[in-house]
């Protein structure tokens, strides 16, 4: 019974696909995003065609490129040289010497931090955070008797309260049940360890071991049939650690993201109710997790010139290091505090590799995106990646300016895709949208800088949105007559299309036409943008 039990186990795992990308065969140049699709075969960004041809010996300007995030290795060694100052604030003196604010905000701001140093690192979910605050509302409210001018509040509060029990619940049973896998195949490997007085296990040491003992048989049987399914090279400690992850990132889900109860706000400090409250925070912008936040500045700003690590997609650019991203779900009044801290402390570019499903604080951050609008602010945003449609869903923050029909001009929605020009072009978690997503960008294997010095892989919408905000700060640098809405339309329109690609539709096995995926059908294109700005500025000069 217990080996029927445990094998149904171990297929489940290889069914799941939560072990196989650890010995995925097909993998990229690391370098890929900066490649060339003629010249290289690979579907990159072309940046360094296009400072290796266009661009040779141009002159450029530094472009700021604040990444709201969750904080940045501001250490690392290929980001050194590449890190915002604020040559008006003098570091550590307890002053706000250039009076915007914030106390000695060297390199930017931490919104998600309190006054004695301490960091927001889990919060709950927008959804959890939107069911307490309607529980207390509607919870004991007779349907027949709510009140008229609450009727469209209520009908919200069914369709979040259907969603957080739908969505906490599966979480609870996801935990238990990678926990249960976790346990079983960790208990039989350390058996097998113990067995072979060995540290680690492969599939040539699992299938060359004889025993006549029942239970070791089974370890055997359990324990080899997952790593054949893995590879010939694959080891046990990879599917340990995946298990692992697995299981604490639903753990997570049930402890804090899900947690009624919980509620890190008290670190902050600020009176939570006022969504335009400012001036709360403080100045460390690496925070206990930049693990994320420093892999997308590596994606724009790695040092292209230093021979380590990666390269970064624009040359001439300082990342801005705005933290508002906890391990869960932004909220909405800190978004809107980093965007005009952004555009405040001179910012040309905002990268946003953040969503969620629901969206509270929706108009303090519509008059953010308005302030940056109208100062003349690109925002690139990350599409998401519950491989769902935007023209049907949403994706917080949005555009989509809040009861009106008008949109922010200055944004750019980014959906993900990979490196070969076939059915999985596309990254299979992106978000897509022919009205919502404006073009594609890498966002498959994406390797880029993390905290201490170190270098990984990551997908994600998360990192298509800074290899485009890569290609704008190009833009930028080289042609600085253009505006902000220039770049965008530059990019939009100098985005590669793909005749006839038929791609799997995200989330699906289902085949679709790339093209309508997005508002071009395209992906961005470094190389592209340059010559079509250096037309347009030659035509303008001739009239």
């Amino acid at each position: 019974m217990i080996r029927k039990f445990l094998l149904l186990f171990a297929l489940i795992i290889v069914i799941s696909g939560l072990l196989i990308a650890q010995t995925n065969n097909s993998s990229p140049p690391e370098d890929w995003i900066n490649l060339d699709p003629v010249d290289n075969k690979i579907q990159g960004v072309s940046s360094n065609k296009a400072y290796n041809t266009l661009l040779k010996e141009k002159p450029s300007r530094t472009i700021i490129v604040a990444v709201i995030d969750s904080g940045v290795d501001i250490e690392h060694e290929d980001l050194q040289g590449k890190i915002w100052i604020n040559e008006d604030e003098i570091p550590d003196n307890g002053v706000d010497d250039d009076k915007n604010g914030y106390i000695d905000d060297v390199n930017g701001w931490n919104f998600i931090g309190g006054k004695d140093g301490e960091h927001v690192s889990k919060d709950t979910y927008e959804l959890t955070r939107e069911y307490v605050r309607l529980k207390n509302k509607f919870d004991k409210v007779n349907e027949n008797k709510v009140r008229k001018k609450d009727k469209k509040e209520y009908q919200y509060w069914v369709k979040v309260k259907q969603d957080f029990e739908e969505t906490s619940e599966k979480s609870i049973e996801q935990h238990l049940f990678y926990l249960g896998i976790y346990n079983n195949t960790v208990r039989f490997s350390k058996l097998l360890k113990s067995y072979l007085d060995t540290d680690h296990l492969t599939i040539e040491i699992v299938n060359g071991i004889d025993s006549n003992d029942k239970v070791i048989r089974e370890a055997k049987d359990i324990i080899s049939l997952i790593l054949k399914n893995l590879g010939e090279d694959a080891e046990f400690e990879a599917v340990a650690k995946s298990l692992q992850q697995a299981v604490d990132h639903y753990g997570d889900q049930v402890n804090y993201a899900y947690n009624t109860e919980f509620d890190p706000r008290h670190i902050v400090g600020d009176n939570y109710e006022n969504l335009y409250e400012q001036y709360y925070g403080n100045n460390d912008v690496i925070g206990p997790d930049a693990g994320h936040g420093t892999h997308v500045a590596g994606i724009i700003a790695a040092n292209r010139n230093n021979d380590i690590g990666v390269r970064g997609i624009a040359e001439n650019v300082k990342i801005m290091v705005i933290r508002a991203v906890p391990d869960g779900d932004e909220r909405d009044k800190d978004v809107a505090n980093a965007i005009r801290y952004a555009v405040d402390n001179g910012a040309h570019i905002i990268n946003m590799s953040f969503g969620k499903d629901y969206s509270n604080g929706k108009e303090a951050v519509d008059k953010a995106v308005q302030y940056a609008e109208q100062k003349g602010i690109l925002i690139v945003h990350a599409a998401g990646n519950d491989s769902d449609n935007l023209d049907e869903t949403e994706n917080y923050p949005t555009r989509k300016y809040l009861n009106s029909s008008n949109q922010a001009t200055n944004w750019l929605e980014i959906g993900a895709s990979s490196w070969g020009d076939d059915e999985n072009f596309v990254g299979n978690f992106s978000n897509y949208g022919k009205t919502s997503v404006d073009f594609f960008s890498p966002g498959v294997q994406v390797y880029s800088t993390t905290p201490g010095n170190n270098y990984e892989h990551f997908n994600g919408t998360s990192m298509a949105a800074p290899a485009t905000s890569g290609v704008a700060a190009i833009l930028m640098s080289y042609f600085p007559e253009l505006t902000a809405l220039q770049v965008k339309d530059l990019l939009i329109n100098s985005s590669r299309k793909f005749d006839n690609l038929m791609v799997k539709l995200p989330g699906t096995e289902e085949e679709i036409e790339f093209n309508k995926l997005s508002v071009t059908g395209g992906m961005v294109n470094a190389y592209e943008a340059v010559k079509m700005a250096e037309n347009m500025k030659y035509s303008n000069s001739k009239k």
